[in-house]
């Protein structure tokens, strides 16, 4: 548990004993010559609000960029035909469009044997990497400490967050696919969970 002095942050990681890593994310996300002249991975991830680019085209330029960088031509690798569809889109909502367009240059990255990947910082901002895969997946890779995967792949950790209906504290959990809050307290004694780990009907978990 970490007290911040108005965050209190329970982390419940997952069990790493049988994660195989394929490879150190410096050999996937970095050229050899980068990692010859001591490039970090930092500087070749791109960070995206959940709202979208600052400045439209920025994420597949990108994009675009990297795969260059690993000798290959971006074909399709542009995001304007989605732009064009997103302003004849009555449907579309605050957040959607980030997300289509990380979805269609996943698609498109596949064939030209790169995966488009994010660490889960457990933030709203997105974290993107392109990694020159082939047909090898992303498995059990972190940068910091936190894990790195492939974009259309499921979450290997999911947070929850609530605060407290007896003392308001903000309480945080991170957990693995396996794990559950079951019968889970407040340190101020508040019960949160039940025993099959659903939220009790008093409490409230943060979208």
């Amino acid at each position: 548990m970490r007290d911040n002095g108005t965050t209190t942050v329970r982390v419940r990681r997952p069990a790493v004993d049988n994660v195989i890593v394929v490879a150190e994310l410096e050999e996937l996300v970095l050229t050899p010559g980068e990692r010859v002249r001591g490039v970090r991975v930092d500087s070749v991830m791109f960070r995206m609000d959940w709202t979208g680019e600052d400045h439209p085209g920025q994420l597949a330029a990108f994009v675009a960029g990297r795969v260059r960088a690993f000798g290959a031509e971006p074909t399709d690798v542009d995001t304007n035909a989605l732009y064009h569809a997103a302003e004849a889109d009555p449907t579309l909502r605050r957040g959607d469009f980030p997300v289509r367009q990380l979805d269609h240059l996943s698609g498109v990255l596949a064939d030209l044997g790169c995966t488009l990947a994010v660490r889960d910082s457990g933030t709203d901002t997105y974290e993107v990497l392109v990694a020159l895969t082939g047909e090898r997946e992303l498995t059990g890779l972190m940068h910091e400490g936190l894990p790195v995967r492939a974009w259309d792949s499921e979450p290997e950790e999911t947070l929850v967050s609530l605060d407290c209906p007896n003392c308001s504290e903000m309480l945080v959990w991170q957990l693995s696919a396996t794990q559950t809050l079951a019968d889970e307290r407040c340190d101020c004694g508040a019960a949160l969970f039940d025993a099959t780990g659903r939220p009790l009907p008093n409490v409230t978990l943060h979208d």
